[in-house]
């Protein structure tokens, strides 16, 4: 057990009701070294995974910079609309690693597979439409986001190859979030290893010409990245084949969909699907007011969103073990221990990110160099992720809280929190600084968190109510009352209330 219950002598006669409540509302001796063992065997491998993933990124940078500034900033817009994809089908990966989650915490095999087809189904469906989008109307996705007419050009050279990856990289990340969220972290960092160096081996092949291959510029560098994302899917598959894992193998269960767990897969889903949408259009307006600064701030951009992926990256180790060490819990019933998990991951989080932050910001001036910055856009990049390093502290900390609401049934807070915020204080911001009043880009870009302390104070005040616990398995819901009952009783620390 992850903690112990101290005895207590009580010579009153309890209720069978009382002494229920009792057992979740007595003062409680958490097992620290056994929360971090079990957040690092989960949160250690994802973000080594996400960090080799911005490593390749970053070699990529590297490998475009000889074709100049504007190819760098081109092919950093079009990863910008890669991330729109993303928030069009990242609802649906939160909606899976919550029922992922829960399903494993109660053992339900059938529940697991029907999840994943679920999840896959959906993603796919977005992967097409975007795919399908930056193949054949790649001139209008460009010019959305820059006016700069050389950077459009070369950016719809890009597009028109990178649409094949998008299917296969959705299918690598719904497949990985099944396998994280059922403790099987190791197979998606040995893919992701293989995905990584094919993808610098076959950059060097394409982009400038090597053996024998024509030069082919960011077509090359797109190409490079759709045979790694194919790699990427195929290593997975063998693996789990070789461990015999069976969930993505049941193919039967995966479509086999029924009416009452649809709506409920939804019910769920359709908050975090709501939440990613706007954000991603909130985001897309964002990158519009960006895209109209000069095209040493595009580029500088453009490297400044490898760095970000550092963070992020290591971020998404915490956000999947929150998923998975707090969901399992909630699926099979052991609420009081969800909760005390919950309360040590949230500040475990931002520590770690304010570690990497100044790490991040040391070795950043060799890498600009590497990746063919100077003069003003080395100075602008020097100066975002300065900003973003002191931002992520208290991002992070929202991310993860709302990943953790989210794994514990409640996609609702999270989202309605993260939308008001960005459509009432963020978006007006950085419109009217960016487009009226023609601020510098270094004042326009930190209005882009000007609104992560106060959700930070909100989201803080939710996770310790408890009310984001809502279990989705039957082992989950027959102790729910129980357990609040408990927290009303014994108050959030633990500590028993007056009356």
């Amino acid at each position: 057990m992850s903690f112990d219950i101290i005895p207590v002598m009580d010579n009153s006669i309890d209720t069978p009701e009382e002494t229920a409540i009792d057992t979740l509302s007595k003062p409680q001796r958490f097992d620290l070294k056994d929360f971090i063992k079990r957040v690092a065997v989960i949160a250690v491998p994802v973000a080594l995974q996400n960090l080799l993933s911005t490593t390749g990124t970053m070699v990529d940078t590297m490998m475009i910079a000889p074709l100049g500034e504007n190819a760098v900033g081109a092919v950093g817009l079009c990863s910008q609309y890669a991330l729109l994809m993303l928030a069009g089908y990242w609802g649906f990966v939160g909606g899976g690693m919550l029922f992922f989650s829960q399903y494993w915490g109660a053992q339900d095999h059938k529940g697991i597979a029907r999840s994943f087809g679920l999840t896959w189904a959906c993603m796919m469906t977005v992967s097409l439409i975007f795919g399908g989008l930056a193949l054949f109307t790649p001139q209008t996705i460009m010019r959305m986001y820059t006016d700069k007419v050389v950077i459009q050009e070369i950016g719809i050279e890009y597009l028109k190859v990178i649409g094949y990856a998008y299917p296969f990289q959705v299918t690598a990340i719904a497949m990985s979030a099944l396998l994280r969220a059922t403790e099987r972290v190791k197979i998606p960092l040995y893919a992701a290893i293989c995905s990584v160096f094919s993808n610098i081996l076959l950059n060097w092949a394409l982009i400038g010409g090597h053996w024998g291959f024509p030069a082919m510029g960011v077509q090359g560098a797109a190409l490079a990245t759709v045979c790694s994302s194919a790699i990427n899917v195929i290593v997975i598959m063998v693996l789990a084949a070789a461990a015999k894992y069976p969930y993505l193998f049941m193919f039967k269960d995966h479509f086999a969909w029924k009416g009452d767990k649809v709506r409920e897969f939804f019910r769920k889903s359709f908050p975090i699907i709501c939440n990613e949408v706007f954000i991603g259009i909130g985001n897309l307006t964002i990158n519009m007011v960006l895209g109209r600064q000069s095209e040493q701030a595009i580029a500088a951009l453009a490297v400044f969103r490898t760095f970000e992926g550092f963070i992020v990256g290591f971020f998404s180790g915490f956000s999947n073990a929150s998923s998975v060490v707090v969901g399992k819990c909630v699926g099979a019933g052991e609420l009081r221990l969800a909760y005390e998990r919950a309360k040590r991951l949230i500040p475990m989080c931002q520590i770690c990110i304010l570690i990497e932050g100044v790490v991040v910001n040391l070795i950043k001036p060799y890498a600009f160099t590497a990746m063919g910055l100077s003069g003003q856009s080395f100075a602008i990049c020097s100066s975002l992720v300065l900003i973003y390093s002191c931002a992520a502290v208290i991002r992070m900390g929202n991310w993860s809280m709302n990943d953790t609401f989210r794994a514990s049934g409640d996609s609702f807070t999270g989202t309605a929190l993260e939308m008001g915020f960005m459509y009432v204080m963020v978006l007006p911001a950085v419109c009217l600084a960016g487009l009226k009043f023609k601020q510098p880009i270094l004042i326009v870009f930190s209005l882009c968190y000007c609104d992560e302390i106060v959700r930070y104070i909100l989201m803080t005040i939710h996770l310790y109510t408890g009310k984001w616990i809502r279990p989705v398995t039957p082992e989950g819901k027959a102790v729910l009352d129980d357990f609040r009952r408990s927290l009303e009783k014994r108050g959030p620390k633990g500590r028993a209330t007056t009356s």
